[in-house]
């Protein structure tokens, strides 16, 4: 299993050294690293920062796209074209330095695409101008996947791209092999939408590229330990991402504000491992053979199963 976590809870603790972090990832039994780009990566050419991650037994999983600044009013959508423009670039150098640290995905989270305000924002015309740079972006990186992270809100009031449906809405538009979906599973709780569901149609599609376990109450993007509210659901997610055989890093987008980062990483991992064997234990042919009763009994005698 390949596991990842945020590098931002580690380094108040280990003073912002990038390589403290990855000594303490590779002692955690981290396999993985999602670099936020461009901020992880100033100061560190792509070759520095592949050299820094074999020297702790790490691989890349990818870089994840952060917009600040000048793109607070938008990144590919934005409505001064020049700015979208700088956006694309910065998406075109994330795929660069992602091909050379030998990373596999690189996740575009357009948190400052969308509105705050009814008539604001001319939606066809937004839909098609991030529709047009999604598409170059991902005929750019032919050699990369490339994927949609969606948010209902936050920090907008309503994100251009808030939803499974429109997400995948956007990807069919484009219809291009290497461009797929990030599934969030608090940011899916937070649009009211069930993350086995998402998980099971993107999975069965080729599309779910990539995937951020973390747990909340549905009202905001809360970032909580795995399992610690939601575990039925935690274990369902879990069982179609194996059901579609899954390959890439999961990813533990959890934010430990009081918590130790070191003593919350290790108990995401041992969760993810203590549902990954319940589900093998239970079996995949048994657990398939309850979804097709259609009998919420036979459910109820799964969950007691789940936590026997």
């Amino acid at each position: 299993m390949k596991l990842a976590t945020r590098i931002n809870s580690f380094l108040p603790k280990y003073d912002h050294d990038l390589s403290r972090v990855f000594k303490q990832f590779h002692k955690l039994g981290l396999t993985h690293v999602d670099l936020n780009f461009p901020e992880h990566t100033k100061g560190y050419t792509a070759k520095e920062m592949k050299a820094l991650l074999e020297e702790n037994d790490l691989c890349a999983n990818g870089v994840a796209l952060r917009f600040r600044e000048e793109f607070i009013s938008g990144e590919l959508g934005n409505h001064n074209q020049e700015i979208s423009e700088q956006a694309l670039i910065l998406c075109k150098e994330a795929v660069d330095y992602c091909r050379e640290i030998g990373g596999e995905v690189v996740t575009i989270w357009l948190g400052f695409d969308g509105f705050d305000y009814s008539f604001q924002i001319n939606y066809e015309q937004v839909w098609q101008q991030i529709q047009h740079y999604l598409s170059i972006i991902a005929e750019y990186a032919v050699d990369i996947q490339v994927s949609v992270e969606y948010k209902p809100f936050q920090p907008r009031a309503y994100a251009f791209i808030d939803s499974l449906g429109l997400a995948l809405t956007m990807v069919n538009d484009i219809n291009k092999a290497n461009l797929g979906i990030t599934l969030d599973y608090c940011h899916m709780l937070m649009k009211h939408e069930n993350p086995a569901y998402g998980a099971s149609i993107l999975g069965s599609r080729g599309k779910l590229f990539g995937i951020h376990l973390n747990d909340g109450y549905g009202l905001n993007d809360d970032g909580l330990m795995i399992g610690s509210n939601s575990l039925v659901k935690t274990v369902e997610f879990l069982y179609y991402a194996k059901l579609h055989h899954y390959q890439h890093a999961i990813y533990f987008d959890t934010f430990p504000v009081i918590e130790d980062p070191d003593k919350e990483c290790q108990k995401n991992m041992d969760m993810i491992k203590k549902l990954d064997a319940v589900i093998e234990k239970i079996g995949m042919d048994e657990i398939r053979k309850v979804i097709e009763q259609n009998d919420a009994i036979a459910v109820s005698e799964l969950i007691m199963k789940f936590i026997a």
